[in-house]
């Protein structure tokens, strides 16, 4: 079984670095998820006592009076962390500086789409699919 500090990759990419005795997590230790999530925590035969997400992009998740995407504030993470921008200026997407839109095109997350031509190219405009 495994024993003291090591490294062990689950089958679906999830790697475990920390703390193992007897074949389970103890002690400290972090699950690192392949999208950049992390989960670090202390253990206790296997079963985590205490321990804190962070996100990929670095936010991390409170269980207590989180704000974050709770349906009353419709800020942009890029928003929560900066500040609102001045009056006249506002965000229409998390990017900032945000993409430009060719005119008559609908941004649909993996590129643009025209009503004319019924086409979605990406965001370099090569052509993605037809509509």
């Amino acid at each position: 079984r495994m024993e003291g500090q090591g490294a062990y990759t689950l089958p679906t990419g999830t790697e475990y670095r920390g703390g193992l005795r007897d074949g389970m997590f103890e002690g400290e230790g972090e699950l690192l998820f392949p999208g950049g999530g992390r989960f670090r925590a202390l253990w206790h035969h296997g079963v985590p006592a205490q321990g804190k997400y962070t996100f990929a992009d670095g936010l991390e998740y409170k269980d207590k009076k989180w704000h974050y995407c709770d349906g009353y504030d419709r800020r942009f993470y890029t928003e929560i962390c900066s500040g609102l921008k001045p009056a006249g200026i506002s965000q229409l997407t998390n990017l900032d500086p945000p993409r430009k839109i060719p005119e008559g095109c609908y941004d649909c997350g993996d590129g643009f789409y025209n009503p004319e031509t019924r086409v979605i190219v990406d965001y370099k405009l090569r052509f993605l699919r037809n509509a």
